[in-house]
This record gives structure tokens, sequence and C-alpha cells, in this order.
């Protein structure tokens, strides 16, 4: 009830601030070498929610703005920042851009929760541009983390596709949607990657800023909602196997009123990568009519509408339903996988003054996992033509957080969190289960001296199961020159699910019973990092190098065996979730990218990861040791037309499994190719490359622990269509 006043208060406070009379600004914004107009920059009003994004032409139109003086604020991936003063009301401004090499002038928001560039900011942050998404033509989150980012590594088997971060599986890390935190499955399958306008990559613990789970990193998706009066958008990609990609986003703004409307069609065929499989018993081979890769299609939509009140106060409703369903062979398998979610959120944000704003919002995710019988299975009592829902989780989210700046010196960063978690599970006798989370965190940006700057942070959580707990985060940057040198320190910590708390799980092909325990503790660790940069306009590279250990890591502890289980529990094996393992991350972070002249550019990434379960006295689960990422890109302009090619190369050592031991090194490599005609309001890209060059497949009898399912040598072809106006 006090939230919900506190809620009210704010936004009747709000709505009742006059309305000045009301200007609008446009322009055009061009290259500041060649005079050709720079599409997609991004402009924003300082001291103001207001801003949009240019069209084809390179113009822009900013309405419903007070009178008065204004700063433009320009940003563009390929260009350096520009701040402009004009009068209100002026019109047919001319701004010019000097081409930037690197993306020294990214604004990222990840590392502190405010918006800096990627060179001042406190906790380093890296970058994936909706620029490096096209020219490397990924159709999935996980493609792209994987062919972009040397710190990402996966493996997929029987029950999914596993991300890996710096050696930590995905319970480790989180996802975030414009800051706002995802919930429930398949959460990095739900995301259009046409959408995208960035991916920030925060490596290291950030429990302090985005609670439980942040123990190995953030990945913060922020999408392209652009202020155009029309923008509409359709990408279609199609390579073999039947793996179909059309994406279609449609953005209307009409003076206060925005609508952003997205839908995304993806499937694909399922393939095997060798006919045969080792016989259990006798070790012989066989053949079977599994697949390595399972065959599915899946449809995202989305929906945001936007209310700016006025250029200070903007409101927001959102909500979204994606399914994704497996199509596997009538010979080997049961049954088919239906996975379902809908979601909805509402927020708002008001900005007080220059570096001053409140924000509240809600959320809520509903996730539902259910079998899709089509013949008769006695594991799970199905009968063909039956759905049987397995899993339902809900997620409920309401957060309020405030932006201060105090003096010219510190930046405050305080809020509030409250968070439901429910379960239902019939596979794992679970009725209902569910628990609440409240949290408080402060944060405070200190500049202590002209090149040096501090972050301390604290959150306070209470949970409803495990009571009180804090983690703190301090970090320091030094700025010297080009350079940059970091430090930091943050503490984390990981609750379990209620899934580990209360499901209990028969396997009937060995007779196993696995049990929760409501004695569990959360996870727990403790984060470090040395980092340092060196940025020039042509060239840049940085080096991070950190340490994680986590402790009272949940997992598998066999209790009987043999006549025993038999005796107590009536199955051959009984094992219970426990704080049994511990865990070290040693590991080195490395990139560079440098343009080289005459449109040449070449970028790389290297992580080196030193992974140990102290316990076992092996590597972490699914980690890796060695990951290299290279990009070579060469792009020329010819009036109308660029033309960009693109050769991308992911080297992988052996990936290590608990239950299958190593899988194969191997590298990848794609050559893209992308034809861009800009035709003032339509900007018309088809697209053709070859994805794996070296036909490389691994080719091993089928098993849970290839290392990567590529079908071999592909060819592709895709067509962006866009108009803005």
């Amino acid at each position: 009830m006090k939230v919900k006043l506190l809620l009210t208060a704010i936004t009747l406070s709000c709505l009742a601030i006059d309305v000045l009379a009301q200007v609008s600004i446009s322009g055009k914004i061009v290259s500041a070498d060649t005079n050709e107009p720079v599409v997609g920059a991004n402009i924003r009003i300082d001291q103001s929610l207001s801003g949009c994004t240019t069209n084809g032409k390179g113009e822009f139109n900013i309405n419903n703005l007070p009178d008065g003086k204004h700063v433009l604020r320009i940003t563009h991936v390929s260009y350096t920042p520009k701040s402009v003063t004009t009068k209100g009301g002026e019109k047919n401004l001319l701004i010019k851009l000097q081409d930037s090499f690197t993306n020294i002038g990214q604004v990222v928001v990840t590392g502190t929760g405010t918006h800096h560039r990627m060179t001042d900011s406190p906790v380093p942050v890296s970058v994936i541009t909706a620029k490096d998404l096209s020219n490397a033509s990924v159709t999935s989150l996980d493609e792209a983390l994987q062919k972009l980012t040397p710190s990402f590594s996966s493996m997929t088997n029987g029950m999914g596709t596993t991300l890996s971060l710096n050696g930590l599986p995905d319970d480790y890390f989180i996802f975030l949607e414009n800051g706002k935190r995802l919930y429930g499955d398949d959460t990095y399958a739900r995301i259009n990657v046409a959408k995208i306008k960035r991916i920030e990559i925060l490596n290291g613990a950030s429990s302090a800023l985005y609670g439980t789970n942040a123990i190995g990193g953030v990945i913060n998706i922020i999408t392209d909602d652009a202020k155009n009066a029309i923008n509409v958008s359709s990408d279609t990609r199609y390579a073999s196997k039947g793996r179909f990609t059309q994406s279609v986003n449609a953005d209307v703004n009409t003076g206060k009123f925005g609508s952003y409307t997205s839908y995304r069609r993806q499937q694909a065929e399922g393939w095997q990568l060798n006919p045969y499989e080792e016989n259990s018993k006798t070790h012989e081979l066989e053949e079977t009519g599994k697949v390595a890769s399972t065959g599915f299609y899946a449809n995202t939509v989305n929906q945001k509408f936007t209310f700016d009140a006025t250029d200070k106060l903007s409101f927001y409703a959102r909500g979204g339903y994606y399914d994704n369903k497996t199509r596997r062979p009538y010979e080997a398998y049961d049954y088919n996988i239906l996975h379902e979610t809908f979601n909805y959120g509402i927020g708002t944000q008001y900005m007080i003054s220059k570096g001053n704003y409140i924000t509240a919002d809600y959320y809520a995710d509903h996730f539902s996992s259910s079998y899709c019988f089509f013949k008769d299975n006695k594991t799970y009592n199905g009968k063909a033509g039956e759905e049987q829902v397995r899993k339902r989780t809900r997620n409920h989210n309401l957060s309020i957080k405030g932006i201060f700046k105090l003096g010219g010196r510190h930046k405050l960063s305080v809020g509030t969190e409250y968070i439901v978690d429910v379960l239902k599970s019939q596979t794992d006798n679970i009725a209902k289960e569910e628990a609440y989370t409240l949290a408080l965190f402060a944060q405070d940006e200190i500049k202590l001296l002209r090149n040096l700057q501090a972050l301390i942070g604290v959150r306070y959580i209470y949970h409803e199961n495990f009571k009180n707990h804090a983690t703190p985060n301090v970090a320091l940057m030094y700025k010297p020159g080009k350079f940059n040198f970091r430090a930091s320190y943050a503490a984390g910590f990981r609750t379990p699910t209620l899934s580990e708390l209360y499901a209990t799980d028969i396997a009937k092909k060995n007779d196993r019973l696995t049990i929760g325990n409501l004695d569990l503790k959360p996870e727990k660790n403790d984060y470090f990092s040395l980092s340092a940069e060196y940025v020039h306009e042509r060239f840049s590279v940085s080096v991070n190098a950190f340490y994680n250990n986590i402790r009272d890591m949940i997992d598998y502890n066999t209790i009987a065996t043999g006549d025993k289980a038999m005796e107590q529990y009536g199955h051959k094996e009984v094992r219970q979730r426990d704080n049994i393992a511990e865990a070290k991350v040693y590991g080195i972070n490395v990139s560079a990218n440098a343009y080289l002249g005459a449109g040449f550019n070449l970028s790389g990434g290297y992580t080196h990861l030193n992974t140990q379960d102290v316990e076992l006295e092996q590597p972490i689960d699914k980690s890796i040791k060695n990951a290299y990422n290279i990009n070579a890109q060469w792009a020329h302009s010819w009036k109308i037309y660029r033309l960009n090619i693109n050769l991308n190369g992911r080297i992988n050592s052996k990936r290590f499994s608990k239950s299958y031991g190593y899988a194969p090194d191997y590298q990848l490599w794609d050559l893209n190719t992308r034809h861009s005609f800009n035709l003032k309001s339509v900007i018309i890209e088809p697209g053709c490359g070859i994805e794996n060059l070296f036909d490389y497949t691994d080719d091993r009898p089928y098993n849970s622990n290839y290392a990567t399912l590529t079908p071999g040598r592909s060819f592709y072809i895709s067509l962006s269509l866009k108009f803005k106006s």
C-alpha cells in the first residue's frame, strides 16, 4: 500500500507541472568529410527526456519542447559525439559529425546504472553495436555473444543450450532489457536481434546494483525505440537446413504518443552429425534417429506504448508473447516440448533537473513448459495427442530508483526493489511454492580529483527464506591522458531457486531419486579485477585480469546407494542438493581494435581462463581454457551504394563436461557481405555469405557433448528493408 501511495504521489506531482509554450527543433546531420547524410544518429535534449534519430536523409525533428535554449547531444557509433546549443524553435540546423574509427564515444549505462561514455565508466563495460550484429549477420542473441566476444561459450544437449560467461554457467549471470531484469526460462532466446541497438556486457559480480544471480556478470540489451514519425523495417534471412528468420518492426510517433511493435519468426529443420550412437552396454555403434540439433519454430511478439506528458515526464506500457516448439523425428522420440511466455509491464520516468530523475517500474513474467505427446509415453504417463504442463513460473518485480547529482563531485543512485517468485511443477512434485525478496540499494559515484574517480555501493536484501544479507562493491578509475586504469572489488550472492529447494525428481532409466533441500544456503562470491586501457582515435586496446571465488556452491550430494537406498527411499540411488562445492576462476580478457585506413578495420579478442572446482579438483563444468575472436572488415561507399565485407573467426579450446569429459577444440570462420542502397527514405540491404568456410563438423557418434552443432559449410541470403520518416 505504501508503494502504491508513493507511485501515485510521484505521478500526480509530476502531472501538476505547468506545461510551457511548446516549440520544435529540426535539422539535418551530415558527415563532415563527405557531406553525406548520417542515418540513425541519436539526438537527445539535455535536461529533457526528448530525443529522436535521423532518417534516411539525415533529417530530424523534435517536438513538444519548452521555449528557451537547449543543448542537443548527438551520438553515432561511427562518429565522434557532439553537443550543439540551440535557441527554442530553431529550424533547418546543419550539424556536421567527424568520423570515429574506434568505439570511444559509445554511451553505456550498465556498469554504474547511470550514463557514461565507455572510456569514462569506472566499471569496464564492453559493447556490441547494431552495426556489429549486422556485419556478422547473426540471428540470435547467444550466437551474437559467441561470435563477437570470446568471454562467452555454449553447450547444447537434449536439455537445451547453456551459455557460459568467463567459465560460469548462466545461473550466475543475468540478462537485462533496457536496464530491466528479465525473468523466466528461454531468456535470451526471446530477444529479437533486429530490434537491438547495442548489447552492453559487464564482466564480473554486480549484485550490489542488480541483485541476486549477478555473480558472474550482466548482459544489458538496449533496444532501438527510435522516435521518428514512422520507422518500419523488415529483416529476412534464409540458410541451409531450413533455417529461416523473419523480423518486422513498426514504430509510430504522433505528438506525445508512441507505438513500438515487433514480430519475429524463427524456424529450422533438425539435423544429425552422425547417424550412429554407441550402445551403453555393448559399446558397439548402432543406427539412431536422434538428432544433434532439434528442429523447431518460435514466435516473438512485443508491443510498447509511450506517452510523453511533457519533455520531462514520460510513461510506458509494454507486453509480449513468446512460444517455442520443437520438431523432433517421429521414429526416435515420443513428444515435443512447448515453451510459452507472456509478460507485461508499466513504468514512468520524471526528470527533476539536469542529471536528477526518478523512475518507477513494474514487470511480470509468466512462463510454462509442456510435453506435447505424439506417441504414448510410459515415463510421463502421456497419451498420443495430449499436452502435459510440466512447469510454470511466475515472476513479479516492482522497483523505484532515483539518480541525484550532489554538487559537482557526487552522483547518488538510490532505490528499492520488491520481487516475488512462484513455481509450480508437476514433474518435480511441486504444487505451488513462492518466495519474496525486498532490496534497498545505494551507490555514490565520487569525483576525487580531475583524473580520479571512485564508486562505492551496497545492496541490502531481505529474502523470505534466507533473511538478511548485504553486498558491497568498490571501484576506482584513474584516467591520465589516453590511458584508463581501473580496479574493483564486488561481493555477490545467489539465493537457491525454488526448484533447488523443493524439487523431487525420479530418473527412471537408472532409478535415481533427486530430492530438494530446505537447508540450502545462498552461494557467495568475492570478485576482484584490474584493467588497463589505451584509447586512440584509430586504435584501442584493453586488458582485464580478474579473480572470482565462489563459496557454498550448490551441487548434487549422493546420500544413499544400493540396499540402503532401496530400504529407506525405494530407489537404487538417492542424491540431494547441498552446499558442497567451491570454485575459483582466474582469467584475463584482452581486446583490440584498429582502423588501418582505406576502409579496413581489424579487431579481436582473447580470453584465458583457469577454472577450478576445488572439491572435485577439476575444471568447472562446461568451462573452456582459451577462446579467440577475430574480425576483419572492409567498407566503401559509392554515392547511394555501400559495400561491407566482413570476415569473422571463432577459435575455441576444449570444453570440459563433468558428465562426458572434454569436447574437442574447433575454429569456425564466416564470410559476410552486405550491400546498402540509401534511397533517402528507404534503405535496401541485400546480403549473402558463407558460414563455416572450412566445413568443420563434430561428426563423432551421437552424444551430448558436441563441440559445436554446425552442420558444415552453409550459404545464406538476407534482405533488410528500412523506412524512416
